[in-house]
């Protein structure tokens, strides 16, 4: 398909200037060779290696911090001068389809081994939380995994698949660690659940019949819960909307004063970090910040004003949150790894906006590849 001649809009958001935005309207397919020319270039691998290993090392959500760090950094030091900032924690390295993904690949591994002990309530392949240290075979699953992340990525990228090339990734990247060591790709329903939507029998505290599901070291089937919500704080429907709506309108005025679509995603997943200290009902909010922040610049650049562009903003937070919670009670409830509610969520509301973008109901789709 042709594309519109180039136009560009002006952001002003409340008296903070940003970038001027080019706006095509359609579907600009990306090439093979730009593909080729990326993967050509060695450093990239060995970038991604180091990152998968870091992220093994260190374990899945505390490197999933530092990209968020990275993030909050670059919005307001790094990008203008030289394509640094942002770009570092969404890179090769940090970026969350590297350190990450390779971090929950290198969990399942481990707990598959029976190496991990570390007292989660789950089985022990979802437990993103642990630090895996030097152990050469991890560290190499690590890079091998981190290695598959950039392939994945870069392809999308660079096509111009009209999704978020990092997130598809990560979720990508779960399944194919759940083929790689033997768990079941979707996951067993109890029989104890009403299907995959039942949180029922995790309310009740009852367990899985003996051999039911695979141990991991720390318990046996028995000894698991019968379902193993992704978040046990926030699961319920009408928590999941209410966070997901607020935390919407508060990703879109990130972005509102900055002109960036990236500060409410660098802010929510470096809270991640109390996540991780152990403090309890802390949110995660990724996937709620950064559709919505997309959303209200893009429908600034469409022409709204900035009211109805925060009314949008937090429709695709709410939005944005129920996905994460339908993924979750579908793959990760009734699994043994981590296979990422969030990513899934970026992922599939980032193809939402990119189609309206696509066919005219926003100029742009702001960042995410394809729709021009």
């Amino acid at each position: 398909m042709s594309v519109a001649a180039d136009a560009t809009v002006e952001l002003a958001l409340h008296g903070f200037q940003a970038a001027d935005a080019v706006v095509l309207q359609g579907y600009e397919p990306g090439s093979v060779g730009d593909v080729v020319d990326v993967l050509s270039d060695p450093t990239i691998w060995l970038g991604a290696a180091a990152g998968g290993a870091f992220g093994a090392a260190l374990g899945a959500l505390p490197a999933f911090v530092f990209t968020g760090f990275l993030v909050i950094a670059g919005v307001f030091g790094g990008d203008a001068a030289g394509g640094v900032g942002v770009g570092v924690g969404f890179g090769p390295v940090f970026g969350p389809h590297i350190s990450f993904a390779a971090g929950a690949a290198a969990a399942a591994y481990a707990a598959g081994q029976g190496d991990i002990q570390s007292g989660f309530d789950y089985h022990n392949g979802k437990d993103i939380t642990v630090a895996l240290g030097s152990r050469p075979d991890i560290l190499a699953v690590g890079a091998a995994f981190g290695i598959l992340g950039i392939l994945i990525e870069q392809v999308f990228r660079n096509m111009a698949v009209p999704t978020d090339p990092i997130a598809f990734t990560v979720v990508a990247s779960a399944f194919a660690h759940r083929v790689a060591f033997g768990y079941s790709v979707i996951g067993v329903v109890s029989g104890k659940a009403d299907g995959y939507f039942d949180m029922g029998p995790f309310e009740r505290g009852e367990k899985r019949d003996p051999n039911e599901v695979p141990g991991d070291g720390d318990k046996d089937s028995e000894d698991r819960l019968a379902v193993e919500p992704w978040l046990p704080n926030m699961y319920k429907w009408s928590h999941v909307a209410a966070i997901g709506l607020f935390t919407g309108l508060a990703g879109g005025y990130a972005a509102l004063q900055t002109g960036n679509a990236f500060l409410g995603f660098g802010i929510s997943a470096a809270s991640l970090l109390f996540l991780n200290l152990g403090i309890g009902k802390i949110p995660v909010t990724h996937h709620m910040t950064l559709p919505a922040s997309t959303a209200y610049l893009a429908g600034i650049a469409t022409g709204f004003s900035p009211t109805l562009a925060l009314i949008v903003a937090g429709f695709f937070g709410l939005l944005g949150a129920l996905v994460g919670e339908g993924f979750q009670r579908v793959f990760y409830a009734h699994g043994d790894t981590h296979v990422d509610p969030p990513a899934a969520s970026i992922a599939i509301v980032h193809t939402i906006i990119a189609l309206l973008a696509i066919i005219g109901v926003f100029t742009t789709s702001v960042w995410v590849p394809g729709a021009v």
